[in-house]
């Protein structure tokens, strides 16, 4: 396939690109060799090959969540430099429409 300049002009405009003058013979190039390639797949016989749902047969292990630490509210409350019965006292970050 062959890439043209009103093909590479929509791909520009879709990718938000801007291709300068100078770039544009060797990009077309490029881009036409890249799907001559991908073509070349046609050419094999895939019938009796399953397709991938993933690249790898890897599985992710996965492990209870654990909270092998805790602590009293008193504890975590007791350094605060602002608190107000169980919770701590923290600057506002996000303040509503000026």
């Amino acid at each position: 396939m062959k890439i043209t300049d009103e093909m590479l002009d929509k791909i520009a405009n879709l990718a938000r690109l801007t291709i300068h003058e100078h770039e544009r013979e060797k990009l077309k190039q490029d881009m036409t060799s890249i799907l001559d390639w991908v073509e070349k797949l046609n050419e094999i016989d895939t019938t009796s090959v399953d397709p991938l749902l993933h690249m790898s047969q890897e599985k992710n292990r996965v492990r209870e969540d654990m909270n092998p630490i805790n602590i009293s509210k008193e504890d975590a409350l007791k350094n605060a430099t602002s608190k107000t019965d169980d919770f701590f006292i923290v600057p506002k970050v996000i303040e509503k429409g000026k």
